[in-house]
Parts: C-alpha cells; sequence; structure tokens
C-alpha cells in the first residue's frame, strides 16, 4: 500500500507551501519491473474540521474534502505555514480544535512541519527536547515561546527520525525531497527533483538567505571553483587549489565561499564526496574501497566515518536498503 500523507490545511494558510507535499510526494512513482508506474505515496488534504472551505493569506479559499478523522489514518502528517495561528503563535498553545485533531494522530506516525508550521509541532509538544528549525526570522521568537526546543536557525531542515522540521517556503521541497530519499534512495528523488526542475538538494542553510542572498554583480564568485572540485573528486583537493582557480587568496576564498553556499569549502567537500558516494552505492557493483576511493576519502575507514555521521548508517546497510530500487530506476 502506499505511505499516506495527511496535510494538515489551517486558515491563514500558504497556497505554495500546501502544494509542496503534492508535488513531491504526489509524484513519486515506484521504479520497479511490472509495477506500471504505481504511486509510491497518497497524499491527502485535510482540516481542522469537516469538509469545506479553508480561508489562505491570498484573495481565493480551497474547499477542503476531508475533515480531521484523516489524521487518523495518515503514516505521515504534514503541517505548512499559516498566518493565522493565533495562540499557537502568541502563546505556544494549541486551540481547542487543533488539540482535537492532533489526538487523532496514531502514535509513530511521522511529524514534519513546512516553515512556521514547526509552532504548531512544538505547542502539540512533538518538539520538546528535540533539535528543529524554522524560517530564519522567527527563530528568536520560536526559541523564547518554547524554551525546551533545541532551535538550529542556520539550517534548510532538521531530521530527527519520526519528527523533522524545515526552514522557510522552499525549503520545504528540500525537506519533502529528503524524506523520498530517505525512504526510497537517491535514484527516485533526484527523478523527481529532476521532474520538478529543482536540485535534488541544495547546499548549506539559511546563513546564505539572511543578509546577502544574491552576491552584488561586481563580485567574483565561488561557482568555478566549485566546477572544478566536482570534476576531480577522487583525488585531493587542497583549499589553496580552489581558491587558485578565482584568483583569491585563501582567505577571499573562504570569506566568499561561506556566503554563497553557506558552509565551509571543507564542508562543501565532504558533502559532495557522500553524495558521490550515495550514488556509487546505488547504481555500481564497486566494493566499498573502490568506492571510498572514487569519491574522494580514500580508504573504507574513513568513508565509513563520513557516511556514518552524514546519513547515520554504514556504506554496507544504505547499499541494501536501497540498491533494488535504484537499479530498477
Amino acid at each position: 500500500m502506499p505511505h499516506r500523507v495527511a496535510v494538515l490545511a489551517l486558515d491563514g494558510l500558504l497556497p505554495f507551501e500546501l502544494g509542496i507535499p503534492h508535488r513531491i510526494f504526489g509524484r513519486s512513482l515506484n521504479p520497479g519491473p511490472g509495477n506500471r508506474g504505481e504511486k509510491l505515496y497518497e497524499v491527502v488534504t485535510c482540516s481542522v474540521r469537516p469538509p469545506g472551505p479553508v480561508r489562505t493569506d491570498s484573495d481565493y479559499a480551497i474547499l477542503v474534502e476531508h475533515g480531521p478523522e484523516a489524521l487518523a489514518t495518515a503514516d505521515t502528517v504534514v503541517v505548512p505555514a499559516s498566518y493565522e495561528l493565533g495562540p499557537v503563535f502568541e502563546e505556544g498553545r494549541l486551540t481547542e480544535e487543533l488539540a482535537a485533531a492532533f489526538a487523532r494522530i496514531r502514535p509513530g506516525t511521522r511529524m514534519v512541519s513546512i516553515c512556521t508550521g514547526s509552532y504548531v509541532l512544538a505547542a502539540a509538544g512533538c518538539l520538546d527536547g528535540r533539535p528543529a528549525t524554522t524560517h530564519w526570522s522567527a527563530a528568536d521568537h520560536f526559541q523564547r515561546t518554547f524554551p525546551q526546543v533545541r532551535v538550529d536557525p542556520d539550517v534548510l531542515f532538521v531530521d530527527d527520525g519520526d519528527v523533522l522540521t524545515s526552514a522557510g517556503v522552499a525549503a520545504g521541497i528540500d525537506l519533502c525531497l529528503h524524506l523520498v530519499r530517505r525512504d526510497h534512495g537517491s535514484a527516485v528523488a533526484n527523478e523527481i527533483a529532476r521532474r520538478t526542475v529543482v536540485p535534488p538538494y541544495r547546499d548549506g542553510g539559511q546563513a546564505q538567505f539572511i543578509h546577502r542572498p544574491v552576491p552584488e554583480p561586481q563580485f567574483a564568485t565561488t561557482t568555478a571553483a566549485r566546477a572544478w572540485a566536482l570534476d576531480r573528486l577522487d583525488r585531493p583537493i587542497l583549499l589553496r587549489d580552489m581558491a587558485q582557480q578565482e584568483s583569491m587568496s585563501v582567505r577571499t576564498f573562504t570569506r566568499r565561499f561561506r556566503e554563497e553556499v553557506g558552509a565551509s569549502p571543507g564542508q562543501w567537500l565532504t558533502r559532495q564526496r557522500v553524495e558521490r558516494a550515495r550514488h556509487l552505492l546505488e547504481s555500481s557493483d564497486l566494493s566499498v574501497d573502490q568506492v571510498a576511493r572514487t569519491s574522494g576519502f580514500g580508504t573504507a575507514t574513513s568513508l565509513r566515518q563520513h557516511f556514518q555521521a552524514a546519513l547515520g548508517v554504514p556504506p554496507t546497510v544504505y547499499r541494501r536498503t536501497f540498491r533494488t530500487s535504484a537499479e530498477s530506476a
């Protein structure tokens, strides 16, 4: 049976965010032979009230055909942002309607928020003692309202197992693609990203969007250095070599790199090598030692350390989990 995703539509919702789970999960197809493109997820939209209209932040309402009872059948519940959270935003508590709706959710259901939908999860107690994120502009208020939550304002999303939170708006796309990748492997997620015309993952975090979203035109960028590095991930890459590609000093290059990418060159390189290793584990018969050399980690031990730190599983377990779907794709 497809994994059932219930998207909770609250008054004051942002239509763009409401559509993200439908666009990502709703287009996820089983690539296995003989499956004829069956959907991997079933996505339904529900309200905290009986079926009917729900206000948006735009000049139109939407007609929601499912009430809160749909939450009781969900494997994953997604809460997009709303501009009418009332006491949830102001006092950190659920309304009676929301509390009654959340009481229908089965224990063990995966909980996901997009942007300030994290306020709802926090008010419901889902984030107590957990790491989480929200839109950077609300991070300070969110932390004051919910001091029991470990807020990270710099990342695009936080995966804490059965509870996941994302930053503002488009980070919801990043998180939904991450969930598909986690559930079914990178081959399926990459195909959805390609069809949606978005990157399979974005580098860095929210920090790159806070002060200067786009480098000023007169400034040089680090794009050429990143392209150069991606072509030789299997070889040693020194920081000074990357800086030379842009004719910059190491200090200037490092600062500019952080401004553009939201991470240090070393962090970015490790991420690219982990992604290269993921692809090879899914799509090739190379041994773990060969994958380590081809992805630039050098040794299987180094690959295992970085892979485990990034994804929470060793390479062999990852290959065993996702190899079938990747080969089918």
